[in-house]
């Protein structure tokens, strides 16, 4: 039977529940994305409704109906994402998509707009997405903050690493004391009962690194990533490594993390030990990775790069869950626009000191910085506030204190992680 769409409101869009039938959802994903967007065959077809299972059970996903058929649909990923060495509860929203006869006549934003509000219902203070395009999603206030990217390089590249010019016993390294001490201990393959352990490594590696961007993912996700018989995980007090075999005899590393050089080492090892079988490594690492230093020669380069986007769902608690440089001090009122999201839009005096900031209300205020949810989430992510007023993201306030702003926002943003 033929459905029609003159309009579509709120009321049409709701949350999927347990008893709803997956087979319109994965219909839907194949006619949105594509047949490759769905892995074919009964064991990749248990896992793909296993994984949507759980996020329906979780209260994560929502649909957009139009006369009782399904006909767009968005979830979210429980995350947790780094900032300056604090961890934020983070929505990652994925898998947004609206078949193909529905395009064009709000739907997308519809159903984004309940989502959003989901999102802020549940509290996660961020959310993070990677657009297939971008004017819904800034029409909300999501705006590009970070890359993911994948650094290539030749496997014999990792076969002998530069030497230290310190001895590796020399204290005052990364992980030497705020990390317990913990050097070069054994290492033991990761299994699914693991997650939890893989996820405090992990974490604590970004939190000591100082980093903006790179996220977790809940306890069930993470066993069900180590779960994968086609990944390889090693995990040790200080450091995890996870990859897999490529198509085309090169070595796809997913994570290496370490809190101490010499784990670090170690952990290149393992991947360098298929040098003689693998031709290239494919790594997702930050801008600022170690590995651009610890090649003989300039090999590792970008290969592939991805921008994602930002939105600060709950801006005083984003601005006070985030972990900003112990040097920076900033105290200014600022003007928030926030069409989407009511509660964040006001004057507020935004002062950050001793490594912590606050946003609260401020009565009033001489044009005060002013700035929309795209500036703010640019801001947030690391954006110069020269490019912001540039690009008619930000207005106001004394220019001469912009560099305040960008000494306590200011860092590569990414991800190293693509849902």
């Amino acid at each position: 039977m033929a459905t029609h769409l003159t309009s579509l409101s709120s009321a049409d869009v709701r949350e999927l529940t347990t008893g709803d039938d997956l087979d319109p959802l994965i219909d839907l994903a194949r006619r949105a994305f594509g047949p490759g967007a769905v892995a074919e065959g009964p064991a990749a077809e248990d896992r793909r409704r296993d994984t949507i299972g759980a996020a329906v059970a979780d209260q994560r996903v929502y649909g957009a109906f139009a006369d009782g058929q399904m006909v767009a649909s968005a979830s979210w990923h429980d995350m947790r994402q780094w900032w300056h060495g604090r961890s934020i509860a983070m929505a990652g929203v994925a898998a947004v998509m609206v078949a193909p006869e529905f395009r064009g006549r709000g739907v997308g934003r519809t159903l984004m707009t309940e989502v959003l509000a989901a999102i802020a219902r549940r509290g996660y203070p961020l959310s993070v997405l990677y657009p297939a395009t971008t004017p819904i999603y800034r029409s909300l206030g999501w705006e590009m903050a970070g890359g993911f990217s994948v650094v290539s390089l030749p496997a014999r590249s990792l076969r002998s690493l530069l030497t230290p010019d310190i001895s590796r016993n020399t204290q005052g390294t990364l992980a030497d004391e705020q990390a317990g001490g913990l050097h070069a201990a054994p290492f033991a393959r990761a299994t699914p009962d693991d997650a939890a352990a893989v996820i405090e490594v992990i974490g604590r590696a970004h939190e000591l690194a100082r980093q903006h961007g790179p996220a977790t993912r809940d306890v069930a996700s993470t066993a069900a990533w180590l779960a994968d018989p086609s990944l390889y995980a090693y995990l040790a007090p200080d450091g995890f490594l996870a990859y897999r075999w490529g198509q085309s005899h090169d070595i796809r590393v997913e994570r290496i993390v370490a809190a101490s050089e010499r784990t670090l080492r170690e952990l290149w090892s393992i991947v360098a030990s298929h040098s003689s079988t693998a031709d290239t490594v494919a790594a997702r690492v930050g801008p600022a990775d170690p590995v651009f230093w610890l090649t003989r020669e300039p090999d590792p380069h970008i290969s592939f790069q991805e921008m994602w986007m930002l939105r600060l769902v709950d801006v005083p608690a984003a601005v006070e869950s985030r972990g900003f440089p112990m040097s920076a001090q900033v105290s200014l009122p600022l003007f928030i626009q926030d069409d989407a999201r009511e509660t964040n839009s006001g004057l507020w005096e935004l002062a950050i000191t001793g490594g912590r900031g606050t946003l609260v209300p401020h009565p009033e205020a001489t044009r005060p910085l002013t700035i929309g949810a795209r500036g703010l989430a640019a801001l947030y992510g690391g954006t110069p506030m020269a490019s912001l007023r540039q690009a008619g993201l930000a207005t106001g306030g004394d220019p001469v204190a912009d560099s305040e702003l960008d000494g306590a926002f200011g860092g590569a943003s990414y991800l190293l992680d693509n849902f």
